[in-house]
């Protein structure tokens, strides 16, 4: 029995362990999606714009640890789903694109919908490239899966001309399985160096990254801290790698102005970056004066920065390294430092309990954050857009383990999170999920709660609603001392969720969102829930941090 050379793909998606394919049928995909229909263990989840898909692939990456893959057409198709392979590369999480292309007859010339796909998608994945033969399926899927999960993991595109994909696939052709190891052991004479830095340092602070989280290296990063007494904060992407109830914890960096955390950073004279990555956020917010010793510790060397010169460079495996660091300082030993950071913990405790209590309305953005908190169970998860509401959730939200409070802090994309909230119920469907957004970024992808009614997702959207794009205008008042063409109008959001069959809430004073929030929660639905939130507090913020002193 002859089969399709689209039948090879997806008996070899199934040998690397795929079982959900994001997308949107065209004319020149046709045979892959009915063969990925067909197969048992797969699950084709038509989407309604290919850029969802891309956005599910990149959230089910980063929650399973396992490739996510989109899937489209030639031309526009393949063009849509760019920005989510764009942001998945940029965020470190395992993506396999496939898209159609026109066929081999036809791609050397000037033709109907042909784009240079590969050239296009090279900038934005780790390889790109087109099936030009069927007997190159097998090998190049196991390539595209392989070096999609290889540190350090990010995108790659396959392009399938419409004439490979119908062809007949020779029947010795099996999927490749082989899954090479990228295991490695740390230097020991960089162990050595990074224990005499610690030696003489006065006040070391670590820095933990997305890599801690890839790395699966929680623990390890737990007992190196306490074994030092260091104190830790976190990147935006790695919220939760050090729980925030820990007392070693300060929080996160990288908010736009010199924030809590920072002053630990200002006493600092050793940096301890454990799976740090520089589109984190730029190095020279804590070491502005590029006087300090830096100790990199990750599975590769990180790029030239003046403000992130590596004293002492470890790469390897992170547990295997933090391991071996922990094992070092203990032998040696090394005296404990004095933990002298608890008054930014204490900040940051007080600012979120005197919003939790706040009554006003529109809502404070302390008290919306305070509400989810509250309604969710810790290893649930919270999806967080980009906007001003990224900057008070990563700021105030208790996070106590990873992949709880997701943000996206390489690219910065707006709009991934309602499309991203279907890809986190694949990922993990036992947990509850709420995607937060403001209402600029819910307009942009909210076709998609289409989706999930017909694929019967639980989905719960909370629209921060402040009828503008609020981080810009932020920034313009900060810099510029006014605003302009930030202000727009919206639709009646709740009617606008009703008309797709969702159920629609409207927030009309403080105390309603913490009962509607639960409600939504433990129905199993799709609701939208637009909650109007008062952003005069962003420049009250900002303001206040402005004039603060903390005395470590």
């Amino acid at each position: 029995m002859t089969r399709t050379v689209a039948q090879l793909i997806a008996e070899c998606l199934v040998a690397e362990g795929v079982e959900v394919v994001f997308g949107i049928p065209g004319e020149e995909n046709i045979h892959l999606v009915q063969a990925i229909h067909d197969h048992a263990d797969l699950r084709f989840v038509l989407v309604r714009h290919e850029q969802g898909a891309s956005f599910m692939a990149d959230v089910y990456a980063r929650l399973s640890g396992k490739p996510g893959v989109c899937a489209a057409t030639l031309g526009p198709g393949a063009i849509n789903l760019l920005l989510g392979v764009a942001d998945a590369a940029t965020d470190s999480a395992p993506l396999v694109a496939i898209s159609a292309q026109v066929g081999l007859d036809r791609i050397y010339k000037e033709s109907h919908q042909i784009v240079d796909l590969v050239s296009m998608f090279e900038p934005v994945t780790k390889w790109a490239d087109t099936v030009l033969s069927p007997a190159a399926v097998p090998e190049m899927v196991r390539k595209a899966f392989d070096l999609a999960e290889a540190e350090r993991p990010g995108a790659t595109y396959l392009a399938i001309p419409q004439d490979i994909e119908a062809a007949d696939a020779p029947a010795h052709l099996v999927p490749l399985t082989g899954r090479p190891s990228h295991s490695v052991s740390p230097d020991p004479e960089q162990v050595h160096q990074a224990v005499r830095v610690l030696k003489e340092a006065s006040f070391p602070v670590v820095l933990a990254g997305h890599g801690v989280v890839r790395g699966h290296a929680e623990a390890e990063l737990r007992d190196f801290v306490e074994a030092l007494d260091l104190p830790v904060a976190t990147t935006f992407q790695a919220k939760g790698a050090l729980p925030d109830h820990h007392p070693n914890s300060l929080g996160v960096v990288g908010f736009m102005r010199h924030d809590y955390e920072n002053f630990a950073f200002d006493h600092a004279d050793v940096i301890v970056a454990i799976g740090y990555e520089l589109q984190e956020f730029d190095p020279a917010r804590i070491n502005p004066d590029h006087d300090k010793k830096i100790i990199h510790v990750n599975r590769f060397a990180e790029d030239v920065d003046s403000a992130y010169q590596i004293t002492v460079d470890i790469e390897s495996d992170i547990p295997h390294a933090l391991r071996a660091l922990t094992q070092a300082v203990r032998y040696e030993p090394i005296r404990p430092f004095p933990y002298r950071a608890a008054p930014i913990r204490e900040m940051l405790v007080k600012e979120l309990e005197e919003g939790a209590v706040d009554d006003s309305f529109p809502l404070k953005p302390q008290r919306i954050v305070a509400e989810i908190r509250a309604a969710l169970d810790d290893e649930d998860i919270v999806l967080v857009d980009t906007g001003a509401i990224k900057m008070w959730m990563a700021r105030l939200y208790p996070t106590q383990a990873s992949n709880t409070c997701v943000i996206s802090n390489g690219l910065s994309t707006m709009a991934w999170t309602l499309p991203g909230a279907l890809g986190a119920h694949f990922a993990e469907p036992g947990r509850k999920v709420v995607a937060a957004m403001g209402d600029g970024g819910f307009l942009m992808n909210s076709q998609e709660i289409e989706t999930a009614i017909r694929e019967q997702i639980p989905l719960v959207a909370l629209v921060w609603e402040d009828c503008a794009y609020g981080l810009i205008k932020w920034k313009m008042d900060l810099e510029l001392g006014r605003h302009d063409d930030v202000d727009f109008t919206n639709p009646d959001l709740v009617a606008y969720a009703e008309s797709f069959g969702a159920r629609g809430h409207r927030i009309s004073s403080a105390g309603e969102l913490a009962p509607v929030l639960r409600e939504a929660l433990d129905d199993g639905g799709v609701h939208v829930i637009v909650v109007p939130v008062d952003f005069r507090e962003n420049m009250k913020l900002t303001d206040r941090l402005g004039e603060l002193t903390i005395n470590l």
